[in-house]
């Protein structure tokens, strides 16, 4: 027996659903890099006044710091994304309207996903590596390399899932879960 077609209200809500819960995610990717920035803040005073009053140091600022910066960066791009931050050229998107900026709008995301995918890939293998050979930094710290690098590859995963979402209202021609800024 066949299959009815599916509901378009049902299929609808799903998309609602699936845009909601993937800006969500990466709205909570956005606080984590909110909480590290302070965090990095936090270490270099606490560095500063080790360095200026004892006449020590942690002698792993550097590497922490730039351990946040990169989760910083790759936390953030869903979320940038969902708000309309990321960099752009809207020199030849500016003309279009309607059906084919869609068109052009998901061509960009699709090439965008297949790139990230490929990032993904690439960090999962070095992840796994590390991961197997138990490599570690070459600081005092000795950090298991694997969770920096574990942290940039969930982070672009996340990134890749609002890509997707964006993909996608493209092709549906849905709203975005969030106005985005046009600064």
């Amino acid at each position: 027996m066949p299959r009815p077609p599916p509901d378009r209200d049902h299929a609808g809500h799903l998309m609602a659903l699936f845009q909601t819960l993937v800006f969500g995610l990466s709205r909570l990717a956005a606080a984590v890099a909110c909480l590290l920035l302070v965090g990095m803040v936090a270490m270099i005073l606490y560095e500063i006044v080790l360095r200026s009053v004892f006449h020590t140091s942690t002698f792993v600022l550097s590497e922490f710091v730039g351990y946040a910066v990169s989760a910083c960066t790759f936390l953030s791009l869903g979320y940038a994304l969902e708000h309309g931050s990321l960099v752009r050229v809207n020199a030849f998107v500016s003309l279009l309207k309607g059906g084919w900026l869609r068109a052009v709008e998901f061509l960009c995301a699709a090439m965008t996903l297949a790139l990230v995918s490929a990032m993904i890939w690439f960090f999962w293998l070095r992840v796994a590596r590390h991961w197997r050979r138990g490599t570690t930094s070459s600081s005092i710290a000795e950090v298991p390399m694997w969770i920096p690098e574990g942290a940039v590859m969930v982070a672009l995963g996340i990134f890749w899932l609002q890509l997707l979402a964006y993909a996608l209202r493209q092709l549906a021609g849905t709203p975005p879960p969030v106005a985005a800024s046009r600064d």
